[in-house]
């Protein structure tokens, strides 16, 4: 005899991954509606997790790190006022 919760995951993965098709259709169905055209945004490519980083060229290390330097995010105060 199995449990229901070790069955659980086989019945959860199939309808996790139905659920980006479900949204884009109820969408376009939404869109349909206002008169709108509903597209799909494109994904990204799935990124192997196999494959080797990309190298950097260490041509740029040589010369040493370079520092930009960071302005505060608020601007100085000036009082211009007069009396």
């Amino acid at each position: 005899m199995v449990c229901l919760a070790c069955l659980l995951p086989l019945f959860l993965v199939p309808i996790v991954n139905i659920l980006p098709i479900l949204f884009h259709f109820i969408m376009a169905k939404v869109y349909g509606l206002f008169g709108w055209e509903y597209r799909k945004p494109e994904r990204a490519p799935p990124a192997c997790p196999y494959k080797p980083a990309a190298t950097r060229d260490n041509k740029q290390d040589d010369a040493g790190p370079k520092t930009v330097p960071v302005e505060s995010a608020r601007p100085e105060r000036v009082d211009d006022k007069q009396d």
